[in-house]
């Protein structure tokens, strides 16, 4: 699970080359609007999900993409009972994050499932699978103008990732910034996680035994 880079929305430069003459302003001035594209990818069978986000990606839309993907593909996967989220460790999704973790707690006592969320260390998350399939979307929209949010939905879905399209949607919704718990919230909360012995923050598991337990 990632965010890629959140892109301007509307006739600017961004680069690139493309088969066509394109007109573009030459100064990048305040957009109308930006996306920012969140993904879900299944290496295994490199199924990807993509969110064109029109607002803050916060710790609640990032749960919100993770449950809305669940419910997608669960009856599919009703032998499943552990997921291993790999994620970077950014200011919205790292394991001290309160109300990420908080809803990531929610999430397991919703569903009965164990997460498991395994973190790049630093200057690592290009590791992550998903980057890749970032690499194949500048490649798929180099040098396009990104009119407007349409536009924008319309190139993730028609780029390939290992011959797949992705399963593309928009999110209008408004996330709200700055929502965290107390200190002694999130203290009582830590009872929730298995924090590795070696791994530390690096590598977090939440399950029902350790809500219940």
């Amino acid at each position: 699970m990632d965010a890629k880079a959140t892109v301007q929305l509307g006739p600017f430069a961004r680069g690139g080359k493309s088969r066509v003459p394109t007109q573009a302003m030459d100064h990048n001035f305040q957009p109308e609007a930006t996306m920012t594209p969140v993904g879900i990818l299944m290496p295994a069978t490199n199924e990807l999900v993509v969110s064109g986000v029109t607002s803050k990606v916060t710790s609640d839309c990032l749960v919100d993409r993770l449950q809305d993907w669940w419910q997608t593909v669960h009856m599919r996967f009703s032998s499943v009972t552990t997921v291993l989220i790999t994620l970077d460790n950014g200011p919205e999704n790292h394991s001290r994050r309160t109300q990420f973790m908080q809803r990531l707690v929610a999430f397991v006592g919703d569903t009965g499932l164990t997460v498991q969320l395994a973190y790049y260390p630093p200057y690592h998350s290009k590791c992550n699978p998903i980057e890749r399939c970032w690499g194949a979307l500048e490649q798929h929209w180099n040098g396009s103008l990104l009119d407007n949010l349409p536009v924008a939905l319309t190139f993730i879905e028609t780029m390939a990732w290992q011959g797949v399209h992705p399963v593309v949607q928009a999110i209008t919704t408004t996330y709200r910034t700055g929502v965290k718990l107390t200190k002694d919230a999130m203290a009582a909360l830590e009872r929730c996680f298995i924090r590795d012995p070696l791994l530390g923050r690096w590598f977090v598991t939440i399950s029902l035994d350790t809500i219940h337990g």
